[in-house]
């Protein structure tokens, strides 16, 4: 059994928030499970090409937008899954911060952070 506390996890700056890695590879789980803060009125261009996201609001409020330019609000009680390695665009509102639990398949070595960049997508 795995017992952890949010004190004792490994925290990334992943370059528009914190990452706290709560499960990881070594783990031998097989996945991933964050609990990711987005920092208010930031906008992130990501897309995982080696693993599947899904995500899952517990507060604040923002969107993900895809690469057709729909727009999901997302808000406490809204999932979202990336499970075509989707390129996509993470917005948090102006005013709070967006809190997500995510889940990552296959399981995230630990140290792994983005490269935010306005033209182009960030990719781990």
């Amino acid at each position: 059994m795995i017992i952890r506390e949010l004190g004792e996890v490994t925290t990334v700056d992943w370059g528009n928030g914190l990452s706290r890695r709560f499960l990881l590879e070594s783990d031998g789980m097989g996945y991933t499970i964050t609990d990711t803060t987005v920092r208010a009125g930031t906008m992130a261009r990501l897309q995982y090409r080696r693993h599947l996201e899904a995500c899952y609001c517990i507060e604040g409020e923002g969107s993900v937008i895809d690469l057709a330019g729909n727009t999901y609000p997302i808000r406490p009680g809204v999932m979202y899954a990336l499970d075509k390695h989707d390129a996509h665009c993470l917005v948090a509102a102006p005013d709070s911060d967006l809190r997500l639990v995510c889940v990552f398949t296959p399981a995230l070595h630990g140290g792994e952070q983005h490269s935010i960049d306005p033209d182009g997508f960030s990719q781990y």
